[in-house]
Order: structure tokens, then C-alpha cells, then sequence
């Protein structure tokens, strides 16, 4: 893990964060309605409740489904996600094929468990019809400092799992320095994840513009060594377009217009599409 890592600085500039921070928010101002509908399509639109029920989630894809007939001018959102019991639901009503479909995996929320039964889990949820799976780093052997571990288990998920697209999530909440955070973007990008995510929105502190800046800087240097790119994903607490607007800010000052298109940007969310598509067409939306 050493060697992994001294191949960056895990410093953090606090005052860089801030004014990186502060210029998004400042962009944010105002209606830019090519980038509140590029937010739209970069939704995760997420059900994750222990109270879903069957008949909600095959409500939720029809809907989805149908969306384009009834916004035909708009995009839709880019994933539906939910646990892995949903996953094949999801799979038998959702006919817009353009749309994916993703599952939180890995003993998620907490990644209490066995890594044999993370890997289990995922490859189920994958047979059922996931596209894409969202796994959590074990946020207590990080805190710990085991990377060996943490790096460990997200490599071994990727390699089992192949072509699928793999989300961590770090619960930046949970790190409450932004140079651990930078330290777990760093790890999770070597292990192979091809999202980067900030948080579960089931324990702690969720989303916040200054986690996103401190992983957005520590992809730019992952694709600077590497060449590859991994996308991120603001998670937990954006329900309303001035904050999705924020994010997407952060991201086309950081990481440029490359970025800007949901194969490398989600929004992980279940108010916010609802306010954005208000906001979008000038209604008051309750479609999903």
C-alpha cells in the first residue's frame, strides 16, 4: 500500500477546497437550464427504504419507462437503484433500455460482513439484472488505517464482477478530515473502482461540496497517472436544483467538460428529480 500511495501527495489544501467551494456556488446562481438537465440525466434515481415494496419499485420503472413520452424533449434519468431482492422488478418494468440499472451490494449500508459474502451478494444482484453495483469501502478497518484490507476487498469485487461498473462509496461523513478522504479516493481508484461515491445517506454527515472538491482533485491526479477515468458520484442530502447545480459546478471547474455526462457523473438522489424537472419545464412536478 506504500507504494501505491506515495505515488501522490495526500496533502489538502483547506483554503484551495474553500475557494473551489465558494466559486461553485457563486456559479450556481441563477437558471442554466443545459446544466439542470444534464443533473437530470445523471440521477441514480434511488429507493432504498426498508418499506419498498414490490409493487412501489414496479411502479417506479414503469414510470421511468414512460418518462420519454411524456418529457419526449428531455433526458431521463441515467440509473434506477435499489437493494438486490428489487433488482430483477426493476428489470421486468423498465423498458427504456438507455437507463440502468443499479444495486447497492457488499452488505451495504455498513459493510459489516464477510468478503465472500460481498462478492456473493453482488454477483447475485448482477444475475438478476443489475448493470451496475455501489459497494462500501469497510469504513472501520480505513479508520484503522488497514488499506492493505480496504484495498483488498473493493479489487477483488472489481476482478469477480469484470466489465460492471463498480461505485465506492467512502461515507466521507465518516472521515472527518479531507486528507482522509483523499487517501480513501486514492485507494478506491487503484483497486479498480469506476466511481468514486461520497456517501450511503443511511449513517452519517451525507454529500458536501468540500468532499466532492477533495475527490474531484484526487481523480484529476488518478487520470494524470494513470490515464484512465472514474467517475463520481454526490450522494445523500441533494434534493434541490440550486445544490445539484453546485456539484455540477465543482465538477466542470475541476475536472473539465470530459466529466459532464452520466457515464462520469450520477447524482445519487430520490427528492431531487422531482424539483429539477419542476425547475426544468416551470411546473409543479410530482412524476416520480
Amino acid at each position: 500500500m506504500e507504494k501505491i500511495l506515495k505515488k501522490y501527495s495526500l496533502a489538502v489544501d483547506e483554503k484551495q477546497i474553500s475557494a473551489e467551494v465558494e466559486k461553485a456556488k457563486q456559479s450556481a446562481k441563477g437558471v442554466n437550464f443545459k446544466a439542470l438537465k444534464q443533473c437530470f440525466n445523471s440521477i441514480d434515481l434511488t429507493a432504498l427504504n426498508a418499506t419498498d415494496t414490490i409493487s412501489q419499485i414496479k411502479t417506479m420503472a414503469e414510470k421511468v419507462s414512460d418518462f420519454s413520452n411524456v418529457y419526449y424533449d428531455l433526458p431521463n434519468v441515467a440509473a434506477i437503484c435499489v437493494y438486490p431482492a428489487l433488482v430483477n422488478t426493476v428489470r421486468q418494468n423498465l423498458t427504456d433500455r438507455n437507463v440502468r440499472i443499479a444495486s447497492v451490494t457488499a452488505g451495504f449500508p455498513a459493510s459489516q460482513t464477510f468478503i465472500d459474502v460481498k462478492i456473493k451478494e453482488s454477483l447475485l444482484a448482477i444475475e438478476n439484472g443489475a448493470d451496475e453495483i455501489d459497494i462500501v469501502i469497510s469504513v472501520g478497518r480505513f479508520l484503522e488505517k488497514d488499506y492493505k484490507f480496504v484495498y483488498g476487498e473493493v479489487e477483488q469485487i472489481k476482478k469477480t464482477v469484470g466489465n460492471i461498473h463498480v461505485k465506492v462509496i467512502l461515507e466521507t461523513g465518516a472521515l472527518k478530515d479531507l486528507q482522509l478522504i483523499r487517501t480513501a479516493s486514492l485507494l478506491a481508484m487503484e483497486a479498480g473502482a469506476d466511481f468514486i461515491k461520497t456517501s450511503t445517506g443511511k449513517f452519517y454527515d451525507t454529500a458536501t461540496p468540500e468532499a466532492v472538491c477533495v475527490m474531484c482533485q484526487a481523480i484529476a491526479d488518478y487520470n494524470a497517472q494513470s490515464g484512465r477515468k472514474v467517475g463520481i458520484k454526490p450522494s445523500g442530502g441533494i434534493s434541490t436544483a440550486a445544490e445539484a447545480l453546485v456539484y455540477y459546478n465543482i465538477l466542470k471547474s475541476m475536472l473539465g467538460e470530459n466529466w459532464l455526462n452520466n457515464k462520469l457523473f450520477r447524482i445519487g438522489a430520490s427528492r431531487l428529480a422531482n424539483n429539477l424537472l419542476a425547475d426544468i419545464v416551470g411546473l409543479e412536478a410530482n412524476y416520480f
